[in-house]
């Protein structure tokens, strides 16, 4: 194996539902691997639907991350292929949904993803993607403390820069009693719709707001981009010419171009 920098481990959250926050774990993921980068996308919704965009059937996840969190199960054990080049997952199941529940009396509970990922495996990897569920609970709490940054998907609707009050707390929180260097990597406006005047101004107080973390990238509403994990493809193969291919891409791009990676 050649020499590889460090993988950097982004945790992509929003304790709101519907952001866009699997489908970016998805398809970021896609267009990172377009570039030659490897990626592992970690499934950290008990819903399992990154696993399921990822093409990744239900019978075939033997093992997920319920069995990484809470059996010990070691990384490797657990990563399966997906069917794009340099992509891979550790699935999920509705077994993740009662973590909280058996984790609260361990005392160690915060820090169970962060030790399971301090594996020789990570060395294969460039990028690992965690896709968490939309709340604040153990399960987010665990990817933050694992993470080197936090990236926030912003739906471009009334109220979203509100819902983000929560978030930077709990980042705050992280930050003073467990990851004290986790950063935010970035927010990233979805489903955006150029011709509605909503969308403009939820991106205009966004920046005046937050300033440089807003990416320039924006990911447009996109029939195309609905209808890929129904087909359990990233957007990039199920259609590669769509506008939701070309903004992952470019969100890719722009992503790489923040942390200087030569390919």
């Amino acid at each position: 194996m050649p020499d590889r920098q460090k993988s950097r481990l982004i945790a992509i959250a929003n304790q709101k539902g519907g952001v866009g926050k699997t489908t970016t774990a998805i398809n970021l993921g896609a267009a990172l691997a377009v570039e030659g980068r490897r990626v592992l996308v970690i499934d950290l919704d008990p819903q399992g639907n990154a696993s399921t965009g990822l093409g990744i059937e239900p019978d075939q996840r033997n093992f997920t991350t319920y069995d990484l969190l809470i059996e010990g199960m070691p990384l490797r054990e657990i990563v399966l292929p997906t069917a794009s080049d340099n992509l891979w997952i550790a699935p999920a199941t509705t077994d993740l949904s009662s973590a909280d529940v058996e984790l609260v009396s361990n005392e160690n509970r915060v820090f169970l993803l962060k030790d399971a990922l301090n594996s020789d495996l990570m060395a294969d990897f460039d990028f690992v993607l965690m896709d968490c569920p939309p709340s604040l609970n153990l399960l987010t709490v665990n990817a933050m403390v694992a993470a080197d940054a936090v990236l926030v998907p912003l739906q471009s609707e009334f109220f979203a820069l509100e819902g983000l009050s929560q978030l930077m707390l709990t980042i705050r929180e992280v930050r003073q009693s467990a990851n004290p260097g986790l950063r935010i990597e970035g927010v990233v406006l979805t489903m955006y719709d150029m011709r509605n005047n909503l969308c403009r101004q939820v991106e205009e107080d966004a920046r005046e707001n937050l300033g440089p973390l807003v990416y320039n990238t924006r990911i447009p509403r996109n029939v195309r981009l609905s209808e890929a994990p129904s087909y359990a493809m990233p957007i990039l193969q199920y259609d590669p010419t769509s506008k939701g291919s070309e903004a992952y891409r470019d969100l890719a791009q722009e992503l790489l171009a923040r942390h200087m990676q030569p390919a």
